[in-house]
């Protein structure tokens, strides 16, 4: 069954399909406001929960507890740095066939998933172990 799809639902989609890369809440709603496509910042919100909920948005949550949001094209894989915050997309998926089999056992309609690894970048372990080494 497909949902209808409000304007400012549409709005968003072709956004976040322009773009190409993932975007928060916040940052969805001042580009809208930049292509004079004024809408609440709340809509904005409850039109993203309304898109993840049919599969046609993904959210990715990153370490400082913001959300990010893309078209849904394909699973994302990242390593993300804890100290910095940069965020480096893995091209492999090591869970894919785990997904095909987890559908189908528990009948259960996966729409996507996100990977992600929280450590150190090789610049921070740098900073780290140059500053262990000036006490």
């Amino acid at each position: 069954m497909k949902t209808r799809r409000t304007r400012s639902q549409e709005k968003i989609l072709t956004l976040l399909n322009a773009q190409g890369r993932s975007l928060s809440a916040q940052d969805i709603y001042i580009k809208l406001r930049e292509q004079n496509q004024s809408m609440g910042l709340a809509t904005v919100y409850r039109s993203l929960d309304s898109l993840k909920l049919e599969g046609l948005v993904q959210v990715r949550t990153l370490a400082t507890g913001e959300s990010l949001y893309s078209s849904r094209q394909q699973d994302k894989h990242h390593l993300t740095c804890l100290q910095c915050g940069a965020s480096i997309p893995i091209g492999e998926c090591p869970v894919h066939d785990l997904e095909h089999r987890l559908q189908d056992k528990h009948q259960f309609k996966i729409f996507y998933h996100t990977l992600e690894f929280f450590g150190l970048c090789e610049a921070c372990m740098d900073n780290n172990n140059s500053d262990s080494a000036h006490p």
